[in-house]
């Protein structure tokens, strides 16, 4: 089977699925957001859950944190659609707010396989909570940090498929509300240069 018809399988059970934000994704009339870009990337970005614009259009990161991740890709001359860009939870949770452990533990395994797929060399987290499910995930849940110490450093693992690198990052948004944060994440992404 090949990628495509792989992913399209998860996109499928994640349409299909019932479960904790279902209800709320049916009654707002809003889409599930599988992810986007390139199913042969080195690097894969994991946010936390789809905000409101994300949840209308279907498309991952298409708001205003999305504009931001747009220009750190740029300013390390990385095209989006060369990487994949997706979210723990596929569904977004009432009022914006954070996602709750059961729906981590609900969607994490669509996560999982996505990842199996496209087996990036790099994984980037996009804020605490991707943080902590992708090194827990990993084995590396003994070293967590909090993001405010975290961000910016590499971390080595081991994936099914071989060696990679995992790379915690400030959710964009959180650089909407703290424009000093845009700086530290321009810094944070020159790692992904080398990479």
């Amino acid at each position: 089977m090949s990628k495509f018809d792989e992913m399209k399988k998860v996109r499928d059970e994640v349409f299909a699925l019932i479960g904790p934000l279902s209800d709320y994704r049916n009654e707002n009339k809003y889409f599930a957001v599988l992810g986007e870009g390139s199913h042969d990337s080195r690097i894969m970005f994991v946010g936390e859950a789809p905000g409101r614009n994300e949840a209308k259009t279907g498309r991952p990161f298409c708001g205003a944190a999305g504009k931001i991740l747009d220009d750190l890709l740029a300013s390390v001359e990385i095209p989006r659609k060369e990487v994949y860009i997706t979210n723990i939870v596929k569904d977004r949770p009432p009022e914006n707010r954070d996602p709750l452990p059961s729906e981590i533990e609900a969607y994490g395994p669509f996560l999982n396989r996505q990842i199996d797929i496209i087996q990036p060399k790099v994984i980037a987290t996009l804020g605490r909570f991707s943080m902590d499910y992708i090194m827990r995930k990993f084995d590396l849940g003994f070293i967590i940090e909090p993001i405010s110490r975290a961000h910016g450093k590499l971390y080595d693992a081991q994936a099914s498929y071989g060696p990679i690198k995992i790379l915690p990052l400030y959710h964009p948004a959180a650089a909407i509300y703290n424009q000093s944060l845009k700086d530290t994440l321009k810094k944070d992404f020159q790692a992904l240069k080398v990479l």
